[in-house]
């Protein structure tokens, strides 16, 4: 995969500056957002992109009131069950996205897995494994970044897990 990171400086954002530091192959992909916001669906059709390789990042709290994070493809939904289960913790609820970013340094729907204000544990959905790559947020609305799923996983110290509804 080309890197496609000489383009304008507007894509310096943490988690750019983290997969470049660590020297991952990655590209960068923009999407219009005239309402500030997509879903995720959305950035995936606007992109051209098959929904199953474009995932969302979800912010979460556990009764220990430890944060997780939890990637998923942008067309499922996140079982807090399983995310309990796959944290440890007795339940899981979502992060009330007044506090996404006092919680991460990013906004909603630019939400990335990389370079949040501080290392949580995160799992990504089983079903990344089956991807070459995959595309998570580049850390701004209209920003998505394409990186290898083993080196999205190797840098964010995540783990595989089964977290989506059946």
């Amino acid at each position: 995969m080309a890197k496609k990171n000489k383009q304008k400086n507007t894509h310096k954002t943490n988690a750019v500056r983290i997969v470049e530091a660590e020297g991952i192959d990655y590209q960068m992909h923009e999407y219009d957002a005239p309402e500030g916001f997509l879903d995720g669906v959305s950035v995936a059709a606007a992109l051209g992109q098959d929904p199953a390789q474009v995932f969302k990042t979800l912010v979460t709290v556990g009764a220990s009131r430890q944060n997780y994070v939890c990637v998923i493809p942008v067309a499922e939904e996140l079982d807090l069950k399983k995310a309990a289960k796959a944290f440890g913790e007795k339940k899981i609820e979502m992060l009330p996205s007044k506090l996404i970013t006092q919680t991460t340094g990013y906004i909603k729907g630019g939400c990335s897995p990389v370079g949040m204000k501080k290392p949580f544990p995160t799992a990504v959905d089983q079903s990344a494994e089956a991807l070459d790559t995959i595309m998570v947020s580049g850390g701004k609305v209209g920003l998505q970044m394409q990186l290898p799923a083993k080196e999205l996983l190797r840098i964010t110290g995540a783990k595989l897990a089964d977290l989506t509804v059946d």
